[in-house]
């Protein structure tokens, strides 16, 4: 039985692929290439005509160099493109893109050898060693909008940064270009272990948590943080280390604790995302939830910190001018 032009198309779908997993960036390319056409119909299908269809099929790309690890059908990896194009574009729809977390890693699949994990490692090394080479006005947006779990709509994207909505989508829209250009430069570099940073990270917010509802916030805070710490919002600083603990301590006597339930670890950037456990007696003292963005200084310490909730607090608000 010959093959049709079908068959042909999956087997070089298959190879190209591969070679996506191996880490190699022209490779996927290709394939995005390949699949363009039908990944810009679905997001045409349900975005209409706009700009919003050249950002879906941005993140798509970006998500699918995170992401090619997973394909478990290399043959079959048009419908995943597109797959991926119809969830952002419905998230978009909703001011939401719940992107897979770059450090979540899914239970492995029985059938796959431990080299198919090792890929898996080395190309999510690899994306954020290029990640790092980006500048810090382009890096900030591009970690929020693909790598943590709740910052990731243009919105409070804006409000993190204190730039126009606009203004993220053109930082976003470079950081990609630029992104592709960092991953060819830093293809044979050596690349950190991020699974071990993010480990580590996590310790780190839950030594935090722990020395503030032990009285110890200042202390930790002199001991392990830049001296120059400040907080920001919108990008303008509102107060130093005084205010970070006059905040917190406040918090605490309120009875309201958090619980770290995703980190995100780079060598310059940190996100600490925290659910909020309000007191029984008063269930609105503070938004459900807070992401910690921290900005860290040459020696690895946070030098930089906006808090970014679901709406704005009064209490912070109330603090910075006090």
């Amino acid at each position: 039985m010959g093959w049709g032009a079908g068959d042909a198309a999956g087997v070089e779908d298959a190879v190209l692929t591969r070679a996506a997993q191996r880490g190699e960036v022209a490779a996927l390319g290709v394939l995005l290439e390949r699949h363009r056409a039908g990944m810009r119909a679905v997001a045409l299908s349900i975005l209409g005509p706009g700009p919003d269809v050249d950002d879906v099929m941005q993140d798509a790309a970006v998500s699918a160099l995170r992401r090619v690890g997973d394909v478990r059908d290399p043959a079959a990896v048009g419908p995943w493109l597109r797959m991926i194009v119809r969830n952002a574009g419905r998230s978009l729809l909703r001011d939401s893109v719940p992107l897979t977390p770059v450090d979540d890693v899914h239970l492995p699949d029985p059938d796959g050898g431990p080299e198919q994990w090792l890929d898996r490692s080395t190309l999510r090394d690899w994306v954020w060693e290029a990640v790092e080479e980006l500048s810090p006005v382009l890096r900030l947006p591009l970690v929020l909008r693909h790598f943590s779990a709740t910052v990731t709509s243009y919105d409070r994207i804006a409000a993190v940064c204190g730039v126009p909505v606009g203004t993220v989508r053109s930082r976003l829209s470079q950081g990609r270009a630029k992104l592709a250009a960092a991953l060819a430069a830093t293809a044979d570099a050596p690349h950190a272990d991020v699974a071990e940073r993010t480990r580590a990270s996590r310790v780190e917010a839950g030594e935090t948590l722990a020395a503030a509802e032990r009285g110890h916030f200042r202390s930790l805070l002199t001991e392990r943080w830049s001296p120059d710490v400040a907080l920001l919002r919108g990008g303008v600083p509102v107060g130093d280390r005084d205010l970070l603990v006059r905040g917190m301590d406040g918090d605490l006597e309120a009875g309201v604790r958090q619980r770290l339930v995703h980190a995100v670890a780079g060598r310059s950037v940190v996100v600490w995302e925290m659910d909020i456990l309000n007191p029984a007696d008063a269930p609105s003292h503070c938004p459900p939830a807070v992401a910690w963005l921290l900005t860290l200084d040459g020696a690895g310490r946070p030098h930089r910190l906006r808090l970014s909730h679901p709406r704005p607090v009064q209490a912070i608000e109330a603090l910075s001018v006090m």
